[in-house]
């Protein structure tokens, strides 16, 4: 398989630390020139995959993720303790 070319980190974009550490991060970068978000997985200083969004399934991914954070906060105490999330009050 051939290794992609790595390019600068664009000016608009996020860098997530996944939990299990290892040196694992998701990067998220905005690619406005080509209407697309890319999501890529980074082991190190290497990627071991791409996800190329389109900018408009945005809102979409942004509100499942929203509701999966609604429903999370909905959990019992505990539950939502062990998440780091804060109850929401109704």
């Amino acid at each position: 398989m051939e290794q992609a070319e790595v390019v600068a980190f664009p000016t608009r974009g996020e860098v997530f630390v996944d939990q299990r550490g290892e040196s694992r991060a998701l990067r998220l970068a905005w690619h406005t020139e080509a209407d697309v978000v890319v999501l890529s997985l980074w082991q190190g200083d290497r990627c071991s995959g791409s996800f190329r969004l389109a900018v408009t399934d945005v809102p979409r991914f942004v509100q499942a993720l929203v509701d999966g954070l609604g429903a999370a906060a909905m959990l019992p105490a505990a539950q939502t303790a062990r998440l780091g999330l804060q109850r929401m009050s109704s």
